[in-house]
């Protein structure tokens, strides 16, 4: 049996701990049944040795225990939640099937069990989220909201625990993904002390140096921070002692990667950062005086403090979607520093720190299976459009703002993304409403439909039955509901035009007596610039091709293919001419990029940022437009791409053998000898599969730098080029651009 199926001494040790706390934890929510056959379950499972450890050498028992205790302590579920994850891998092994489960445990725990099963499919299929596999993902997450909180307390367990690892590549894999899927997920649920742990995780692990660069600074402030945040609450502290409240105030440090994320952001350095810390007042009140007792309090600190009426917040009024409640408000503390100051109840906080299961428990089951009904509606009207790369643009965007909340004429409550507008708004109502909108009306006042709205509006949607919607549209909508319904309408007229416009062009044709043949047709589209059939009858319909002059290209073209005209070719330099070989010969033959795992015949375009040659490592990146671009892995591009659109990374290689030429730019720097530049060109033209098209030298104090830009197969005949010119005399450094 393979060594690493087993546990280590230390893992043994670790585990009995676990075991102790999580019994110690679950007393009251398992019997003692649930406890014996969970047992039994796990000495199968690790006598037969059927549990193989991760990527990074964790065995995935001390995982799913390490995962349970999160989810007990710091999300605050019970039974079901835990068994689940308890037996995760066991299922996941194949020792136990999820009809088994059912038997022994009962179908609250199978059900979870089945939806961790399900992402464990999905990434065994892809392990990146991207594309498709992101609405197959977010659809079997859907099926219980438990899974999710599951989900985001395996990759908070997984992130702690990779920090020793030699698995560099998957760490930062797993840190990106952390980031950019993870963190906004537990954001939206209201999970922020998970979401800053991952977020601060992340940034560890993708930005090293940024990382630490603050948390040194933050400690070498610790001890003024400290003494400033005494300073501001003493007062605070008597006065609310006075008013015979019952409360405990904390100051928050913010988190590093909020920190780094203004810092980026004003474009400053540690010291530019002056709100680093907040002031947390959690009162003891009972559930009739909240409100009450909340507002007293923040008449006290403004009583005190000069407040900031701009960067004041209330949700207590109306509390966020995921059951955030607090009052925030910024005032000048001592030698005027701004403090941002928190004020909630204990049933509050614990609804912030711990999300929507703290919620299920105080609404109890029946307003939790609302909530959570509210928030997964959501994410199904998002799917129903289809785009799936916008989607997964929007869906983060949408994750990480605040909420604006509007009322229509008749008082219906709307919420919608900060920013969001008239058009938003309209198509929040109903896709027809958003079709025909003109505007609105607010307070009596008539806006456009680009104006933004505010929280407490009560909009009326003006609309116009001859109103169509544009193109400039997609700028002013800000929900991925409105954006999707915008391309969805534009792509249906724009068919509808195209087949006015191809109707009109063979009517035309038909008075002329020409008989529309496809082959000839498309031979004629080409020979007008246009690649794509959707383009050219677009251009038709817009007015921006004239058919009288198609036809006459038409007629010219099929009188050419009968042979009654001589084959004529436009003049063309010799550089737009051998432009025109390397892109024939792509057409031809061209190389097969696998993208994906195992696609091939995928549309792509090369990054022309860093010019990918056959045999470069390379990966795929998914557009806006839902193109793929093909980079290489060291592109100078690269770290931005993977910083902010690591959704959008995917797989790509080279298969098969490179038949097609690449333009390559090489930087050439040396001394400059008499017949230098003889000997470089002297090199590349010996080789006819070779093929220099431009070169550029400038001299200056006896040195010479210049670029030569190639055309060539393949990496390996790139390499020997680059040491032939570096052999050359008086030749320094040969780079790639």
């Amino acid at each position: 049996m393979d060594e690493k199926q087993h546990l280590t001494v230390e893992e043994q040790r670790d585990l009995k701990t676990l075991t102790k706390q999580l019994i110690r934890l679950t007393h009251d929510e398992l019997s003692d049944d649930d406890y014996r056959q969970t047992e039994k379950c796990l000495r199968k499972a690790l006598n037969e040795g059927a549990l193989r450890r991760d990527a990074f050498d964790m065995h995935p028992l001390i995982t799913d225990f390490e995962t349970a205790y999160i989810v007990a302590t710091e999300i605050g579920m019970t039974r079901a939640a835990i068994l689940g994850t308890v037996l995760n891998s066991t299922v996941m092994a194949g020792l136990l099937t999820v009809d088994d489960v059912r038997r022994l445990f009962g179908n609250d725990v199978a059900t979870i069990v089945h939806g961790l099963a399900r992402i464990k499919e999905l990434y065994e299929k892809n392990p990146v989220v991207e594309s498709e596999n992101f609405k197959q993902l977010l659809l079997s997450l859907a099926e219980d909201m438990r899974v999710i909180l599951i989900a985001i307390a395996s990759r908070v367990c997984v992130m702690r625990k990779i920090k020793e690892s030699e698995n560099d590549e998957g760490r930062r894999h797993v840190a990106t993904e952390a980031a950019y899927l993870y963190a906004p997920l537990a954001h939206k649920l209201g999970l922020y002390t998970l979401k800053s742990e991952l977020e601060d995780l992340s940034l560890k692990y993708l930005e090293h140096d940024a990382y630490y660069h603050i948390k040194e600074k933050l400690n070498a402030t610790k001890k003024s921070r400290d003494a400033y945040i005494q300073r501001f609450i003493g007062p605070i502290d008597k006065r609310l002692k006075e008013a015979g409240l019952k409360f405990h105030m904390k100051g928050r440090t913010k988190s590093i990667h909020s920190i780094w994320q203004k810092m980026k952001k004003q474009r400053c350095d540690f010291e530019g950062v002056y709100d680093l810390f907040a002031i947390r007042i959690i009162l003891d009140s009972p559930r009739e005086r909240e409100k009450q007792d909340c507002w007293q309090v923040f008449s006290i600190i403004t009583d005190m403090y000069q407040p900031n009426p701009k960067r004041m917040r209330d949700w207590l009024s109306i509390p966020k979607s995921n059951g955030y409640e607090s009052l925030h408000i910024t005032v000048m503390g001592p030698e005027g520093k701004w403090v941002e100051v928190q004020i909630r109840t204990e049933r509050m906080d614990e609804i912030a720190e711990r999300g929507l299961a703290a919620h299920w428990r105080y609404k109890g089951v029946k307003g939790g299976e609302a909530e959570v009904e509210s928030w997964l509606q959501n994410i199904r009207n998002a799917l129903e459009a289809g785009d799936d790369m916008q989607l997964m643009d929007q869906f983060k965007m949408d994750l990480y703002e605040d909420e604006v909340f509007v009322f229509t004429p008749k008082g219906d409550l709307f919420k919608l993304p900060q920013g969001a507008t008239v058009l938003d708004f309209a198509y929040a109502i109903h896709t027809k409403v958003g079709n025909r909108c003109t505007g609105g009306r607010i307070g009596g006042k008539m806006v456009t439909l680009r104006y933004v709205l505010q929280s407490g509006d009560q909009v009326e949607i003006m609309t116009h039955a001859n109103q169509v919607p544009k193109q400039d549209w997609l700028n002013v909508a800000k929900t991925g509901r409105a954006r999707s319904k915008i391309r969805q309408a534009l792509k249906e007229m724009a068919a509808t035009q195209a087949a006015y416009a191809k109707e009109e062009l063979e009517r035309k044709a038909k008075n002329r007596k020409i008989e529309i043949e496809e082959a000839t047709m498309m031979h004629t589209m080409h020979r007008l610039g246009y690649r794509v059939v959707t383009e050219f009858y677009k251009a038709l319909a817009d007015g921006n091709l004239d058919v009288n002059q198609v036809l006459e290209t038409y007629y010219l073209q099929q009188r050419h293919e009968r042979g009654e005209l001589p084959s004529s070719q436009p003049t063309q330099s010799a550089d737009a001419f051998q432009l025109q070989q390397v892109v024939e010969k792509n057409h031809q033959k061209g190389d097969v990029m696998v993208i994906d795992k195992g696609l091939s015949g995928i549309d792509y375009t090369l990054a022309r940022c860093c010019r990918p040659v056959y045999g470069d490592e390379v990966f795929g990146f998914l557009t806006a437009g839902g193109g793929v671009k093909i980079h290489r892995r060291d592109c100078p591009n690269a770290p931005a791409l993977r910083q902010r659109y690591g959704y959008r990374i995917i797989d790509a290689r080279w298969a098969g053998k490179g038949s097609s030429q690449y333009g390559v730019t090489l930087s050439v720097v040396g001394q400059d000898d008499l017949g230098i530049v003889n000997n470089i060109t002297s090199i590349i033209s010996k080789d006819e599969k070779i093929l220099l098209r431009s070169i550029s030298i400038d001299s200056n104090d006896g040195l010479f730098s210049g670029t030569l830009t190639i055309m060539l197969d393949d990496t390996s005949r790139l390499k020997q080029l680059i040491q032939k010119l570096e052999g050359v005399k008086g030749v320094k450094a040969v780079t790639r651009m």
